[in-house]
């Protein structure tokens, strides 16, 4: 089961980091352009936010689930915290993650409530991007790639 997890949450990634990207591309250009904000651009807003919980759903479920959870009781928290790889699995990955989530989930909640286009591109814009630029800092790229 962790195999299989692990696979879904590796590819599930670079789907939810393509989508956010354009997300994040389309709120800028519709800031700077000063566009209407249309059902496009809605759906690619709500896109993002949809594959960035499956993503954190996946990643959760394979928290628990993954041999390194085990380090938890193996290290203890002075362990986990000396560890540098350790640290970064069970600790840093999956709290920033959770952050940029909700950091992503308050852009589009907050560009509902606008009523002026600018505002709503520029929520958007500026918590998906906060939120990639944090999912993006937290990735273990060796592992990864």
């Amino acid at each position: 089961m962790y195999s299989v997890l692990k696979t879904i949450h590796s590819y599930w990634a670079y789907l939810a980091l393509l989508i956010l990207v354009i997300a994040v591309v389309n709120a800028l250009i519709g800031m700077s352009s000063k566009k209407a904000f249309v059902a496009k651009d809605l759906r690619l807003s709500l896109f993002g936010l949809i594959f960035a919980h499956i993503q954190l759903l996946i990643g959760l479920v394979l928290y628990f689930v993954s041999p390194w959870f085990e380090q938890w009781s193996t290290l203890g928290m002075g362990g986990v915290m000396k560890d540098a790889q350790t640290r970064l699995y069970l600790v840093e990955h999956p709290f920033t993650n959770i952050i940029a989530i909700v950091l992503i989930t308050m852009g589009w909640s907050m560009h509902k409530r606008q009523t002026q286009d600018a505002k709503k591109f520029s929520r958007i814009g500026i918590f998906y991007t906060l939120g990639l630029l944090l999912l993006l800092s937290r990735i273990p790229w060796d592992a990864w790639l």
